[in-house]
Order: structure tokens, then sequence, then C-alpha cells
């Protein structure tokens, strides 16, 4: 699994520096799996008597536990180290357009439960509040938690973010004013990071789907919305202002219909589900059904959608020529009849070279991939600074904002 974790700023006081150091030593304990002190240390590079005080203080904390004396290689066989999976959950939660998903996981990411609702995201924001904490609370009720058995709460978003917590009025101005996550916070009283959904894909794609061992890759996500998120440097790049990924908003048509943006043409404006559905007069799953029944209308969309997708990802590989680009959202169940016209008008636009050297791929994470990306983020953070898992109550306001 490729993960790559921020660099942190240098310690300025003995406080932050044990912070730091026992979060090196969990990261590496987590990663590894299993792992002697004498492993620890020589791997971390800290000596034997600071890895013997840290590791004491996370046993004592219930978060790293003794899980089996190795094999000896002459002399005292060890004992292997191993983090306590349940010892906080995590929830991650994807705000659609007009729906709600949930999913519950413990730390080793594993979703254990899912939860899914229809809501007006893009309309009401107060009802998708009040739908929100009504659903973390019943999934954690169905899981046998407590908000107090949580690291916190990952929360992805259907558009950049203008602030930590304001969602950006121009693309859902109905929002303007109101801060999803610090409702969470009042509600749940634990840490709650938000995050642009693509991104989030992104980072799930990451860790645990088609982009495991890739370092630069981009995942594109094609539903109500149309948005991407890149990996480089085995990291989530956001861009100078944070805005990064917005594929969904350049222009393939500039004669194209007008997007809900405000711009004409744009990726969005020809794909998104409400392009297709006032474009057919089809709800977009009846668009799937009758694409898969081969009924002429359906499956002109599917083809069209290809066709304009093709176009977007031709582009993407000639300016950023990511090694595999990942695609998700509703609209890929649609699978070969998207695909064969995305990759023939892809082939017809972008260089060889770079269509040669990059891959092209669905993902293996279905439709969770964006909430299992969420709780992907708060695990990230609680890698980085143990005190999240230990203490998250008191955590909460310092972790408000997503880690660079």
């Amino acid at each position: 699994m490729f993960v790559h974790f921020p660099n942190e700023r240098s310690p300025q006081t003995v406080g932050e520096l044990r912070r730091e150091n026992a979060g090196a030593v969990l990261r590496l304990i987590w990663a590894e799996q299993q792992l002697s002190r004498a492993e620890v240390s020589r791997k971390v590079g800290l000596s034997r008597s600071t890895v013997t005080g840290i590791v004491s203080d996370l046993i004592d904390q219930g978060l790293v536990f003794e899980a089996r004396m190795a094999r000896s290689r002459g002399g005292r066989p060890p004992i292997l180290l191993q983090v306590r999976e349940d010892f906080r959950h995590l929830v991650g939660v994807e705000l659609g357009a007009s729906h709600i998903s949930a999913v519950v996981t413990d730390l080793r990411g594993r979703a254990l439960r899912h939860a899914h609702r229809s809501v007006d995201v893009q309309g009401d924001p107060e009802r998708a509040q009040q739908v929100l904490v009504e659903l973390i609370l019943q999934l954690l009720q169905e899981q046998g938690l407590s908000p107090s058995d949580l690291a916190g709460v990952g929360l992805g978003v259907p558009c950049p973010l203008s602030s930590p917590d304001q969602l950006d009025p121009n693309i859902l101005p109905a929002w303007s004013g109101h801060a999803p996550g610090a409702r969470l916070v009042e509600a749940l009283g634990v840490p709650v990071l938000m995050e642009n959904d693509a991104n989030l894909g992104a980072l799930a794609e990451l860790w645990w789907g088609a982009g495991q061992g890739v370092g630069d890759f981009s995942y594109i996500k094609v539903a109500t919305g149309v948005g991407a998120g890149h990996i480089i440097g085995g990291r989530v790049y956001r861009g100078g202002g944070g805005i990064a990924g917005e594929i969904g908003h350049t222009t393939i048509d500039i004669h194209g219909p007008p997007c809900r943006c405000g711009l004409n043409g744009c990726l969005e404006a020809l794909v998104g589900r409400q392009s297709l559905e006032q474009r057919t007069g089809m709800s977009l799953q009846q668009i799937l059904d009758g694409a898969a029944l081969r009924e002429p209308a359906a499956l002109e969309a599917i083809t069209e959608a290809g066709t304009a997708l093709g176009i977007a990802v031709a582009n993407l590989l000639n300016l950023l020529n990511p090694a595999r680009v990942i695609l998700g959202g509703t609209l890929t169940r649609a699978g070969d009849l998207l695909l064969e016209p995305m990759r023939l008008s892809l082939a017809q636009r972008a260089l060889f070279t770079s269509v040669a050297r990059s891959k092209v791929v669905l993902t293996t994470l279905g439709e969770d991939a964006v909430a299992r990306g969420a709780a992907t983020l708060v695990l990230e953070a609680a890698l980085q600074d143990h005190t999240l898992l230990t203490n998250p109550s008191a955590s909460r306001r310092r972790r408000m904002e997503v880690p660079s």
C-alpha cells in the first residue's frame, strides 16, 4: 500500500516532540501490522528506551497491545505489537447533490456498516444537515457505538471549500452561511474534517482501491456533478487555492449549454445527471437501464456522455500525464457502454505517448469510495496525531482543518 504521511513542522516544545515521536511509532506499527519493540526502534530511528516508554504509554491507553511472541532467533523471543483496530471507530460521509451516504469503519479502514438516504442536499441545507446528524446517530446505534467511540467524522462535499467549513456559494448558493462541520461538532462532540468529494475518492483509491501502489493518478467522479481528485507524489493535490480538480467546469464545447456554475459548455453540463435527464426526459437510472437494453435514446445519451468524457480525459492526460485514471460515480454503472466511446474519443485527442503510458480503469470501491475516503481522511489525521484517538474531544477544535 502506497501511503504518504505529510511532513509536519519541526516540534517547538518537549510535548510536541513526544507527540511527534509517539505518532511515528504508532504509524509504523499500524503500517507493519505486527512489529517488535526492537524493530520499531531500528526502523523509526529512536532509542530503545524512548520506544519502550512510548509503547508503554500506548499500551496503557489501550491503543496498542502485545499480540504474540515471535519466533526466537537466539535468546529471548520478541513480543510483537499491534494496533487495537477497534479502539476507536471512524465515520465517513458523502454529501451528494441529492443524497447522503455514510459508512462506519474501524482503524484498519474496514467498512462495518453503511447507510444511504435520499435528500435534497443541493437545495435544502437545513433539512440535509438534520438528516446528516440523524444518519450518523442511526449508524452508530446499529453498530452498538456512541459518539464517544469515534476518533472523528470525515465529510465529503460536492464542491470546493471556500473556507475549512464553508461550501463554495458559487456552486451551492443555498449553502451560503451554513457550516456543516460546526453543526456536526456541536451534535456529536468529536472532530470533523471536511474535503471535496472527488479528493476523498482519490484518497480512498490511494489507500484501499485501484490507486494502491500508484504515486500519480487521477480519480474522476461522474454523478450529479463531475469532479476530479489528483494524487501527485502520493499526496492529494489541491492547488494554490484549493480548487484543483474541478474538471467538471472545464470547457468541452464552446457552443454548449449553460452550466450551473455560470459558464457554458462545461463537462458537467454535458454529462452530469441533471443535464442527461433534461435532454432525455428520463431519470438517470432509466437511462442506465435503457442503455443496458440497447434502447436507442438511452444508448445515445450514454455514448454522447462517453465521448465528452473522453475529451476531458484526453486533456487531462496531455496536461498531467497521470499513470492511471480511475473513474467512479453513478454514471460508471454503464460500464463498457460508457468506456468504449470514451476510449475512442480519448484516442483521437490525446498524444499517443500519454495514452500508452496511462491506464483508464473503473473504481474497485463501488459507490462508497467518497464515504470511505472521508473516513480515511480522519484516519490519516489520527495517525499523524494520536491524541485524536486517545482524546478526540480535547482535539476537536484544533483538528477542524484538513492536514496539508
